[in-house]
C-alpha cells in the first residue's frame, strides 16, 4: 500500500471515529436536553395526547380539558371562571410555556411525574394518569376581592395567620387563560395582552413590589418596641413636628397639619399616620435594626415560594440618615408586594409568629392518594407576644377611630394600617393606596389577614387614600373569610 492510500485510510478512520464519538455523546449526554427542548414537537404531542389533571379549589376543579378538532394535539386546557382565578392558575398553553401553578406542577398535571407511576405503568411503559393540585384558596374570599377591586388596577392577598394558608390571590385587571391555550388562536391574544399598558399578565399580588407607604410603619413600630426604644404604644415619643431631615434643609411633614403628631405615642402616630414620628424613629433605631426587623417579616427574601416564586420585597442598604427617615414611612427605595404586607399583618395577628404562606395544600394522584402534603408549614417567631399584642391594639385604634374606619365589620375585631405611597417623579402621578389588616371573629376566634394595593382608579387624586380605596376591598375579603354580616 502506498503512502497516499495509507493517509486516506487513516483520515477516513478518524472521520468514522469522530462520528461514533459524536453519536455516543448525543445519545448518552445530550438526549435529555434534546428531549426536554421546547422545539421538540413530541413533548407537546405527548402532553396534550390526554386530558390534563386539574387544579382544585374547595373540592371543585377550576380547570378542565377539551377535545380538539384537527392537528396533532388531541386536547387543550380549559378554565372555569378563568379571569377570577388567573392569578392562581396561570395558563397551560399549546404555544407558550406554562405559568404559575400550571408551570410549577406541569409534571403532576400531565402525568410525567415519577410519583404517579404504578408498577404496571413501569412494566408496560404506559404514561401514568395525571394528578391534581389542591389549593388553599377559598372561593368566597377570592370572589369578594375580585369583585371589590372591580375595574381598579390593583391586587389583594388574604392569609389565615394560624395556618399560613393563602385564601385569596387577586390581581386586576385580569385576563382569561383560555385565550392562550389553543396553538391555533393563542398568537393574537398573546400579542394583545403583552401590548396592553395595564399589564394584565403581571401577577400584581405576588410579583410587582411597590412602595408600601405608611403600611411600613408597622415594621418600624415593631422594631422600636422589640429594641426597647419605647416600652409600649402609649409612651410619648420624642418627635418634633415637622421633623427636619438630617443633613438637609427639608422637613418631613404630615398629610394633616392639624393632626396631633408632635411627640405622639405610637398608637396616636399609627392612628393619624404621623410621618414625623416614624421618620425620626427609623433614624433613632438606625437602618440596620429596621432592616433586621423587616427581614424577619420576609423583606429581602430572594426565595419566597408560595409555591409561585414571589418577587422580593426590599428594604435597602447604604442609606444616609435622611434616606433612612424616608424609609421609615415606606418611601425612598422600600418596596413590598401585597403578599408581603399581608405577612406583616398575619404575624401581628398570630401573636408574633409568622407561618410560611402557601396556596397549595396537597398534590394527589388521579385516585386521590396524596403524593405530597404542604399543610405542615414552617413557622418562626419574629417578635414577642407582648409586642404583637401592643401592635394589635394600636391597629384596632386605626380602624375604630382613625384612618381605617372603612374596614369596620360587625362582630369582628379589625385592626389595620392605611398607606398612601408617592408615585412618579416628584409625586406627579396618582399615589398608590394601601391597606393591611387583620380580622378576628368575636364569636369563633377565627382570623384572617388581608393586604390590598390599588395602583390606579377613576377617583380624583384628592380622594385617593388607603382607607378610601383599599380598605373596602380588605373589608369584603375579611367578611367572606369570617362569614361576617
Amino acid at each position: 500500500m502506498n503512502r497516499t492510500i495509507r493517509r486516506v485510510s487513516v483520515f477516513v478512520l478518524l472521520l468514522v471515529l469522530a462520528l461514533l464519538v459524536r453519536a455516543t455523546w448525543v445519545q448518552f449526554y445530550e438526549a435529555k436536553a434534546l428531549a426536554d427542548s421546547s422545539y421538540n414537537r413530541r413533548n407537546a404531542i405527548q402532553t396534550y395526547a390526554h386530558p390534563l389533571g386539574n387544579i382544585i379549589v374547595a373540592g371543585n376543579a377550576i380547570t378542565g380539558s377539551a377535545r380538539t378538532t384537527g392537528g396533532d394535539l388531541a386536547y387543550k386546557r380549559t378554565y372555569k371562571q378563568g379571569p377570577l382565578y388567573a392569578a392562581v392558575t396561570g395558563y397551560a398553553s399549546q404555544a407558550y410555556a406554562p405559568t404559575q401553578l400550571e408551570g410549577i406542577y406541569q409534571d403532576v398535571l400531565n402525568g410525567t411525574d415519577p410519583r404517579l407511576k404504578t408498577v404496571l405503568d413501569t412494566v408496560t411503559g404506559r404514561q401514568a394518569d395525571p394528578g391534581n393540585v389542591l389549593t388553599t384558596i377559598d372561593p368566597a374570599v377570592q370572589k369578594a376581592g375580585f369583585d371589590a377591586l372591580g375595574d381598579k388596577k390593583g391586587a389583594a392577598v388574604a392569609i389565615d395567620p394560624k395556618t399560613g394558608r393563602i385564601l385569596g390571590v387577586v390581581s386586576t385587571p385580569s385576563y382569561d387563560p383560555t385565550e392562550l391555550t389553543d396553538a391555533n388562536t393563542a398568537g393574537p391574544a398573546w400579542r394583545r395582552l403583552n401590548a396592553d399598558p395595564d399589564k394584565p399578565l403581571v401577577n400584581r399580588a405576588l410579583r410587582q413590589p411597590l412602595p408600601p407607604g405608611s403600611t411600613f410603619k408597622l415594621v418600624v413600630a415593631a422594631a422600636a418596641l422589640e429594641d426597647g426604644l419605647y416600652k409600649n404604644v402609649d409612651q410619648p415619643t420624642t418627635s418634633p413636628n415637622p421633623y427636619p431631615l438630617p443633613g438637609t434643609t427639608r422637613v418631613l411633614a404630615n398629610e394633616s397639619a392639624s393632626a396631633p403628631c408632635e411627640n405622639a405615642t405610637i398608637r396616636t402616630a399609627l392612628r393619624y399616620s404621623c410621618n414625623n414620628v416614624f421618620g425620626k424613629m427609623a433614624v433613632d433605631l438606625g437602618q440596620d435594626k429596621v432592616r433586621a426587623m423587616a427581614e424577619k417579616f420576609g423583606f429581602n427574601d430572594q426565595k419566597l415560594d408560595v409555591p409561585v416564586r414571589a418577587y422580593p420585597s426590599v428594604y435597602p442598604t447604604k442609606m444616609d440618615p435622611s434616606q433612612t427617615a424616608l424609609s421609615g414611612i415606606g418611601q425612598f427605595d422600600v418596596t413590598a408586594t401585597p403578599l408581603q404586607m399581608a405577612m406583616v399583618s398575619a404575624a401581628i395577628a398570630d401573636g408574633g409568629k409568622l407561618v410560611s404562606p402557601h396556596m397549595v395544600s396537597q398534590l394527589t394522584d388521579s385516585g386521590g392518594t396524596v403524593l405530597q402534603n404542604y399543610d405542615d408549614p414552617d413557622s418562626k417567631r419574629i417578635m414577642s407576644s407582648g409586642t404583637a399584642a401592643q401592635l394589635r391594639s394600636a391597629m384596632q385604634s386605626v380602624v375604630t377611630n382613625g384612618t381605617g374606619t372603612s374596614a369596620q365589620l360587625p362582630g369582628v375585631t379589625v385592626g389595620g394600617k392605611t398607606g398612601t405611597a408617592q408615585h412618579g417623579l416628584n409625586n406627579d402621578q396618582s399615589p398608590y393606596a394601601w391597606f393591611t389588616s387583620f380580622g378576628t371573629s368575636d364569636s369563633t376566634g377565627k382570623q384572617v389577614a388581608v393586604a390590598v394595593v390599588v395602583e390606579q382608579s377613576d377617583a380624583a387624586r384628592s380622594e385617593i387614600s388607603g382607607g378610601g380605596l383599599a380598605g373596602p376591598v380588605a373589608k369584603a375579603m375579611m367578611r367572606a373569610a369570617l362569614k361576617a354580616s
